[in-house]
């Protein structure tokens, strides 16, 4: 008998202290983490629903509940839950080109004793086996292309490089592919010239820096003539950004390289009418220790940027670059920009800007 009152007591103790641990609002949820296994990408979406109970003595309510992805969308129970009431999370992972390991979290915040809780959904995509339009997204008629650009990236002033970029003929009739519009410092041809119908095959382009003779960021566009026809929406970009090889400069070289000074690259012109035109000087001083050279400046488009007396600098000495700005056909906030690109090799590209505001009356 004492036994059984000793049972009961105690059995009372525990149920009050459980009882004081939550005198608020508590999420106990049945699992916090799920995972998916292994599946197909062509599988689709897969969702799992995340339960919870209030286990405090306060109505629940879920503020929010974010996921750390965009490919992980949560929908939760969006009444307040009382004590001993039930609710659920219910996630959507998207594997669309999303192949190998995930492992995505959900923050739930609430107003709850424990007020964030952290769930998480783990799995492996199996990747999907691609097809033609995703080994060659670009379409030019019966043409597919993996890309419309072919990208040089990097190169010196006096470098040459060769690019690919593969193609497929996906048309059920022979196509010759030839170019028009190709500048000197480009060579460009399709390997083989004339595709059969499923062959497929490679656009290689070379490309000539010191042909070029230019600097910094360039594009050309090549158009692309399919059995001897014009259509000029078949183009494809050709960029490189050329720049100088300081990596091939002496110590000596660099300790006594030029450096480039501007003390305002930032000019606010402040409100004006619509026509009118505003200049500004920018200051530029070689404060380095060997002669200067600008080697490109342009301007961004609305913006024009008259070339310095001089395009080289001694040490110590300065001069100006001015921007005209003219504001015909534009209205509200302007921003706009000069890039010069110098012999600097700690600044080869500054970037100096023109903002203000253009009122219509």
């Amino acid at each position: 008998m004492k036994r059984v009152s000793f049972l009961a007591v105690l059995l009372f103790v525990v149920s009050y202290i459980s009882f004081s641990q939550h005198t608020k609002p508590y999420i106990n949820f049945k699992e916090t983490i799920h995972d998916f296994g292994e599946f197909k990408e062509s599988d689709g979406l897969k969702t799992h629903i995340f339960s919870f109970t209030n286990t405090g003595a306060q109505p629940l309510v879920l503020h929010k509940v974010n996921a750390s992805c965009g490919c992980t969308t949560p929908t939760w129970t969006k009444r307040p839950i009382p004590p001993g009431g039930k609710g659920e999370i219910k996630v959507v992972f998207n594997p669309a080109n999303r192949p190998g390991n995930f492992n995505k979290t959900i923050t739930v915040s609430s107003n709850a004793e424990n007020p964030s809780v952290v769930l998480r959904i783990t799995g492996k995509v199996l990747e999907r086996e691609k097809t033609t339009a995703d080994i060659y997204p670009a379409k030019m008629e019966g043409l597919r292309l993996e890309s419309t650009h072919i990208p040089f990236t990097k190169m010196t002033p006096k470098q040459k490089k060769t690019e690919q970029l593969k193609v497929i003929n996906t048309s059920d009739k022979p196509i010759k592919v030839t170019f028009i519009n190709v500048p000197k410092h480009l060579k460009i041809k399709c390997t083989p010239e004339t595709l059969k119908p499923g062959e497929a095959g490679v656009i290689i382009a070379s490309y000539d820096a010191a042909l070029k003779n230019d600097w910094g960021f360039v594009v050309d566009n090549v158009f692309i003539n399919l059995n001897d026809e014009r259509n000029y929406k078949n183009r494809i970009a050709i960029s490189a950004n050329i720049t100088e090889d300081f990596n091939s400069w002496t110590e000596e070289q660099k300790q006594n390289a030029p450096a480039i000074s501007i003390p305002e690259k930032v000019f606010n012109f402040g409100e004006i009418t619509q026509g009118d035109k505003v200049e500004h000087k920018f200051k530029v001083t070689n404060t380095g220790k060997s002669t200067l050279i600008f080697r490109k400046i342009k301007a961004s488009c609305g913006c024009t940027a008259i070339k310095p007396d001089k395009m080289e600098l001694a040490p110590g000495e300065s001069t100006f670059i001015t921007a005209i700005f003219n504001s015909a056909h534009k209205k509200g906030r302007q921003n706009k920009s000069i890039t010069i690109i110098s012999n600097d090799p700690k600044a080869t590209n500054v970037l100096l800007r023109i903002s203000g505001n253009v009122k219509v009356e």
